[in-house]
């Protein structure tokens, strides 16, 4: 479980040195969390990104508002203007409310085969598993229930929030955030046709995970056929993605929950794939794309740009008469 320490107070003077906002508004006020425009309260700071949320922003009391220029004015409280709102209030929200540090230790329960490497600065907590020949480096936290299979390689920093299973000779980098009930390295989906039944290709690569990744609840990465699937620095899944055996996904690229990766498929860097988007099998979906919700990814997409699919919601009456407007038009109205 990701916990957080106990606040510490700060004046809006040292919040605005330390993330290079220019203040405007009493220095001295003190606050030590963070809040929404509508429910902050008088010690926290709250943002504005997005300007759907104007109206909260004219009667807000939270005790000062990371904001952008153009948008200051409109605001009845001190402001923190950064022109990147949303940036620089998450990077205030992590110093104003850090995870605790790691506490060293392996819990009584975990069961640790000979051969593993754990440094004292890890915490292990209860009911871990931790196979043969695995590596952790310093300052990992494995949270309870995790199960860690025989010669995986954990990178510093990197905390497993708990239930996650990371099978054999899984790599993990280096600040990795996993959290509760992802799978790493199970076996891809391949099976070769035989006379009317399915015989069973092993899944003989491996997961290969970057740097400072993080990846949602209940996400699952199938390792690879032969090659490995890799999931470059700096990506962040949202929960129950399923990422199919050989995908590549680039350094950065962002990708919302109950998308589903077939296999072989390479995403590039920067990407942002918004959720319920179906991408099958041996595709190639050049940097910067992005796709929009529910779309239906057929074809490898050439160039940025950004590529949409599927209906949005209508009123069900004026739906229907879409529909046979639809049917009208391809000649199969009967």
């Amino acid at each position: 479980m990701i916990t957080r320490s106990q606040p510490q107070s700060y004046t809006l003077a040292d919040i605005a040195d330390r993330f290079g906002c220019l203040l405007n508004g009493s220095p001295d006020t003190l606050v030590n969390t963070v809040g929404t425009l509508e429910n902050g309260t008088p010690n926290a700071i709250s943002f504005l990104a997005n300007p759907l949320y104007r109206k909260q922003l004219s009667s807000t009391c939270a005790g000062a508002v990371v904001i952008s220029s153009d948008e200051a004015a409109r605001c009845p409280v001190p402001t923190l203007v950064n022109e990147n709102a949303y940036a620089t209030y998450a990077r205030i929200a992590d110093f104003l409310c850090p995870q605790n540090a790691p506490q060293p230790g392996v819990h009584i329960t975990a069961v640790v085969a000979e051969g593993s490497e754990i440094p004292k600065s890890c915490q292990i907590e209860a009911n871990v598993v931790v196979g043969e020949g695995s590596h952790l480096g310093d300052g990992v936290v494995i949270g309870p229930g995790c199960l860690i299979g025989a010669n995986v390689k954990i990178g510093k920093g990197s905390r497993l929030v708990g239930h996650v299973t990371v099978l054999d000779n899984v790599i993990i980098g280096k600040r990795t955030l996993i959290h509760p009930g992802a799978v790493l390295g199970s076996d891809g989906f391949g099976f070769a046709p035989d006379n009317g039944r399915w015989i069973k290709v092993p899944q003989i690569g491996n997961v290969v995970i970057g740097d400072d990744v993080e990846i949602g609840a209940n996400t699952t990465i199938d390792r690879g056929t032969i090659d490995d699937t890799i999931i470059e620095n700096g990506v962040k899944l949202d929960n129950q993605i399923q990422i199919a055996h050989n995908v590549r996904v680039g350094e950065h690229t962002v990708i919302a929950g109950l998308t589903g990766v077939a296999g072989s498929t390479k995403i590039g860097k920067c990407c942002i794939i918004g959720g319920g988007v179906g991408i099958i099998g041996h595709l190639n979906i050049d940097d910067e794309v992005k796709i929009n919700a529910r779309s239906l990814i057929t074809k490898s997409l050439k160039g940025p740009g950004t590529y949409s699919g599927g209906l949005p919601a209508e009123e069900v009456s004026r739906w229907r008469k879409q529909v046979v407007l639809f049917r009208k038009l391809s000649g199969k109205n009967r």
